[in-house]
This record gives structure tokens, sequence and C-alpha cells, in this order.
């Protein structure tokens, strides 16, 4: 008999009432803001910077991924198991999983086996509506500036460019790019518009960026809406609403404690991609895991080239957080298909494939060490892998002299990462990451930080800005902000911008097609190649294979 499913094993788990996992930590009940009996919000005014300080930080991060991943979330909450099980104090915090992967490819985002955090299917679906408060306030802004386009018309008001969107955590490509307005003339202003996924907006990445409310609000009002007829930026303060949209997004900022299938505590909060966004969960939630755990584990979305090169440039930067060490994963079937084993064919043993996917692994590991980081990596065991491509692994680390552990949480729970948490443990001990490099400096102009990303962490030639990219460039210096740190939207699946480059391609350049300003969230988008910010479905979308039997959901994953 296999495996349970995921949701199988969730179900089976004896959660305890949500007072009790905070209690763990110390939090005061009365401070909790109870959803149903095993969800709370929690106020981020208990972070205490001083305790901040004392904690250790460890970032997961990955090998660039297959399609079907590499199993980051498992290994992050798999290590704060296996942390506590060998009696450290340790909290995992996590980005929210979005509803567009969950009915498109993935099924869902809250670990695996016996490493999750639950309940898994709150948390997979609605949860505490912070994504319905996130999409509600930016679709909230865009119906008032179209409001206001519509009733200051008479005046001359008129706007030359309109850069903010709407959005929705639906996978939806025929909202991608549309109009709006048509028909009679009480219906608006005609104008094109579009949709992203909301781990896209630019309110995501403010909400997961603020350092608290006062921030939040004057991040709100700083967001650019576009440009009038007369050449002036209009912002959200301009609207005077940014004192509604806080309204709309005044519990969401509160993170949202849970917990794991081992009863250790979790928080789970915001949800930005690391392959249109910044990918990391909001810093007050790592803050105040920091403020309650010894030891807090959080990820990075994606592959090391985006997920970790955003949470160190954008998400450290901003914050002041310093990861004491950071745990690379890899799989064997990742590493088999970048050694150019065919997708059908990575579960076989391929001892060649495996040799030269290691190439993949071994840049991610320089990426990392260039940083200042302390690297570990961690090998997440699947049922086909044998033991001498295990070993193989283990040796080609020791060589590199690098740590090395098998991560088996999927199956065995906390016991199962207890050799990795050992591991992370004593490298935290005897060799913490030097204090972080950043790949640029805030004054570097845009171009020279897309250049140092691009040729440092990506190994391209060169960055190419197209016309329309020029143009936002010229416009960021007009506007003074060339200061802010880049984030570069491109596919998760290469170091390029060619999802089909596997391993560790050489001589492309990364082309930059669109910028987007967020002077909200203060950093700068750079659209590479294909990438999308709505992604669309499958052929066979996980929709298919959701359903309610019995009064039980069935094909979360």
């Amino acid at each position: 008999m296999g495996m349970k499913s995921d949701i199988e094993i969730a179900r089976e788990c004896k959660l305890e009432p949500i007072e009790k996992i905070a209690a763990k930590l110390d939090i005061p009940q009365d401070e909790l803001e109870l959803y149903g009996k095993y969800v709370a919000k929690v106020p981020e005014r208990l972070i205490d910077e001083k305790k901040v300080q004392n904690s250790n930080l460890i970032l997961v991060t990955a090998i660039t991924p297959t399609k079907a991943g590499i199993g980051k979330t498992t290994v992050s909450i798999g290590l704060a198991l296996g942390l506590n099980k060998i009696g450290k104090k340790a909290v995992v915090a996590l980005r929210e999983p979005s509803l567009g992967p969950c009915f498109g490819m993935k099924g869902g985002a809250a670990g695996g086996g016996y490493a999750q955090v639950l309940p898994m299917d709150k948390i997979n679906l609605h949860f505490t509506g912070d994504f319905h408060a996130i999409t509600s306030a930016h679709n909230m802004i865009a119906a008032l500036l179209d409001n206001y386009i519509y009733q200051h018309r008479d005046e001359g008001f008129a706007m030359k460019e309109i850069l903010w969107k709407r959005v929705l955590d639906v996978n939806d490509r025929n909202l991608r790019y549309i109009v709006t307005g048509l028909g009679a003339k009480t219906n608006g202003v005609t104008m094109e518009s579009g949709f992203d996924i909301t781990p896209a907006s630019e309110i995501m990445a403010i909400l997961c960026l603020a350092q608290n409310e006062a921030d939040l609000r004057r991040r709100i009002e700083n967001i650019l809406l576009g440009t009038t007829v007369e050449g002036k930026p209009f912002r959200v303060k301009d609207l005077g609403v940014a004192g509604a949209i806080c309204v709309l997004l005044k519990d969401a900022l509160h993170p949202n404690l849970v917990q794991t299938t081992e009863n250790t505590p979790a928080f789970v909060h915001g949800g930005p991609f690391a392959n249109i966004a910044h990918g990391c969960n909001s810093v007050l939630a790592t803050k105040l895991a920091m403020t309650y755990g010894d030891y807090v584990v959080t990820e990075g979305g994606f592959g090391a080239d985006l997920g970790a090169e955003k949470f160190y440039n954008i998400k450290c930067r901003k914050s002041g957080l310093q990861p004491k060490l950071t745990v690379l994963v890899a799989t064997t079937q990742g590493l088999k298909m970048h050694g150019g084993v065919s997708v059908d064919a990575i579960k076989e043993p391929n001892a060649e494939g495996l040799k030269e996917g290691l190439k993949n692994l071994d840049r991610h590991i320089e990426n990392l060490q260039r940083f200042g980081q302390t690297v570990v990596v961690c090998f997440n065991r699947f049922a086909t892998d044998t033991d001498e491509e295990i070993n193989y692994c283990r040796e080609h680390c020791a060589e590199l002299g690098v740590g090395f552990a098998v991560n088996n949480a999927f199956v065995e729970g906390g016991q199962g990462a207890v050799e990795l948490a050992e591991l992370v443990v004593k490298t935290i001990a005897e060799c913490p990451s030097a204090p972080l490099k950043f790949t640029y400096d805030d004054q570097d102009s845009i171009e020279e930080k897309a250049k140092k990303v691009v040729q440092k962490v990506y190994g391209a030639n060169k960055v190419v800005f197209s016309p329309a990219a020029k143009k936002m460039l010229a416009k960021i210096e007009e506007l003074g902000i060339t200061d802010y740190p880049i984030c570069i939207a491109k596919t998760q699946y290469s170091f390029s911008a060619d999802a089909k480059a596997y391993g560790v391609p050489t001589n492309f350049d990364i082309n930059i097609r669109d910028v987007v300003v967020n002077c909200g969230s203060e950093m700068i988008v750079l659209i590479a190649g294909e990438i999308l910010r709505m992604p669309g479905l499958p052929k066979s979308p996980q929709a298919e294979r959701i359903d309610i039997v019995n009064g039980e959901i069935e094909g979360l994953s």
C-alpha cells in the first residue's frame, strides 16, 4: 500500500487549539484574534527588535526547480520540526498559498506528507481573507481612479498614461489584456487595462515589506497610478483615499498563527510569487517568529537565483534582517533534469545525468556564498532515490567543503529531519554567515543594478532593455527613485529567461521588455523575456480533481 495523500495525513493529525499553540511561544491569549479553533491573528506590535537580533534566522532556498517543484516548503517545515525534535525552540514562517496554483498546477502549497502546516484546507483556500483584502484594496484603487477620471473630465482632467491595472487570485489568461468602459457614456471612459494575479499586486509587496501601520499608509499614499496630461505623477495620495485602503488592509496586516503536523507553531503570512514579485513572506511575520523562536526557518520562492536573491537584496536590505545560514534544497530528479535527462525518465537511476546536473547545484552554492552566506545542502529524499545517488551527492558536497544532510520529513515528519537540524545547529554555532554582501549598491543606476544581477547571479553576458523599458527608465530618473532595489520577473525554470535552458546556460543575454514602477513597495520590477504576471491554467487543471466527498475536501495537496 502506498503512502497516504497529503490531505488524508492532514485530516488524521490531531490539532491542538490555537490558544495552546500560542502558549508554547508565551504569546498572551488575550492578544490573539481567533479565526475558528485553529487559526489566529497575532498583532505585530508584539515584535521585540532586541529578541529579533538574538534569534537565528535560516533561509531555505533551492536549485532551479522542475515543474513539480523541489519541495522547499516541505523541507522548511521539516527543518522546524527536526529542530524542535532536538530540543530547540523553532518556528517556521511561510507565505500563504495562492488559489491560482492550487486550482491550476500544484494543488496546494502548505508542505507535504508528514511535514505540513495545518489546517491545510483552510490555509490553501480562503484562510483569514488576507488575499481577498489585498485583491479588494487593489481593485478599489482601480475603481476610484477610473471614477476620478470620469468625474473630473469636464474640468479638463485627463491621464496621459495609466500604470495601475487590476488583480484577481485566479489563473485567467483571458483577463491579461482587456478594454474597460465600453458602451454608454455613463459606463465610464473607454480605456485599455488588464489583470495581474494577486501575488503580483504592488499591495501584496507593500503588505510584505511594511514595518507597521504607519509605514503601510505611507507606502499606499506613494503608489504611482500614472501620469497626467501635464506630465505630472499621479499617486494614491492625490486621490485622497489612502485611509480607506488602509481600512481594507487593517486585519490583513496582522500575521497568521497556525500549527504543523507535530503541533509546533508556524506563521503563514503574505504571498508574493518569486518569479513575478519578490517571493518572501512578510517582514512582520518573520520578525514575530524571531521574537518568539530561537531558530526561525523561512523560505524564498523557486530557485536561489530568484527567491534567495530577492530575499537578500530586497527583504534583508530593507528590514535589516540577517540570515545565519542558507539551506539549499536539491533532489535527484531536479539534478537529473538539469543533467539533460528527459523529464519522463528523471525517476530512473542515471549516474551520468546526476553528475552533469550537479553543475546547477554548484552554481547556486557559489552564488549564495558570494552573498556572504554559509551554505548547507539538503537532499530532499523521494521514494525512487537510491543510496548510490545520495552518497554520490554527499561526496560531491564534501569535496566542496559544504555541509550535507538528507531530509526525509515527508515520510517521517520531524524524525526524518533530525540529521538536517543537527547539521544546521552545528554549522550556525561553528560558522555563522558573514554580514550580507549585496549584489549592488543603492546608488547604482537601475541599468547597473540589472547588469550586476544578470551577470553575477544568472551568468548572462549582458542585459538589453527594450525601447518601452528605456522609456520607463527615463521616467524613473525623472522621479528620482533610482535608489530603489530591483525585482527581476523571469522564468523560474532556468538561470536564463528561456524556460527550457536547463543546467547552467552560458552565452546568453537577458532582455528586459518592460519596467514596472512600484513607488509604494519601493522597488523597480524588470520584466524579463516572456514571463507573464497573470498565469494561465494547464490543459488538465488541478480543479478537475478537487471535490467534496462525504463532507470532506479531496484533491488539495
